[in-house]
């Protein structure tokens, strides 16, 4: 009886290690194409861009690197003069406001308030992603993120049918990338499971400023 205890369990945790590795390769393998590192994207028209949220602080008060290569990734891209609005899409909590936290920061760049809004309900990247076609009605993307996150964000974007594409950010020396990284590696079949399985939606009924 043990050991066939002992053998269902070796099925079941071979069964999820696959599963985990056929989502990672799936979803890098079928976005990396047009996941971007440099800024020359503007031959099809003018397009949105969509800052997916992080923090401007790391947990111990410091400063996060993240954040502020997506800040500064982004206003490369509107000083090409090809974007029409920044979506700014992150968390709002009582102790902190990510698209707030980017709004300042972009202001400090140069970059007016009236080509950015501020999605607080961005609590996810499936939340973000879906409520920019639905709510804000943009149809053409931009994404900045880093690397590890693009594939995933891009993977999503295309199951909801939006013509999107990622401008990743330069890369980030960070002590915290490591478990980043482990995040995300597990974070894509989650995704996977949300989409196919789950087929979760955002709410749609709140509307940043």
């Amino acid at each position: 009886m043990i050991r066939k205890v002992g053998r269902i369990l070796v099925w079941i945790l071979s069964t999820v290690f696959v599963f985990i590795l056929f989502a990672n390769v799936w979803i890098v393998g079928s976005t990396r194409s047009l996941v971007y590192n440099h800024d020359d994207l503007f031959d099809d028209g003018e397009r949105t861009l969509l800052i997916l949220g992080t923090s401007d602080k790391t947990i111990d008060g410091g400063k996060n690197s993240f954040f502020y290569e997506r800040i500064a990734t982004a206003n490369r891209i509107y000083q090409k003069g090809r974007i029409k609005r920044i979506i700014l899409s992150g968390s709002k909590t009582k102790y902190y406001n990510e698209p707030d936290m980017m709004r300042n920061a972009l202001k400090t760049l140069g970059i007016p308030d009236s080509v950015m809004i501020d999605d607080d309900s961005g609590d996810r990247t499936l939340d973000s992603i879906v409520r920019s076609k639905e709510v804000y009605k943009e149809e053409k993307l931009i994404i900045i993120t880093q690397e590890f996150h693009a594939y995933r964000a891009l993977f999503i974007s295309w199951y909801f049918d939006l013509d999107a594409i990622v401008r990743v950010t330069n890369h980030v020396i960070s002590p915290n990338k490591p478990k980043v990284l482990i995040r995300e590696f597990f974070a894509r079949p989650l995704a996977v499971i949300d989409l196919y399985v789950l087929k979760r939606r955002p709410q749609l009924d709140s509307i940043g400023n």
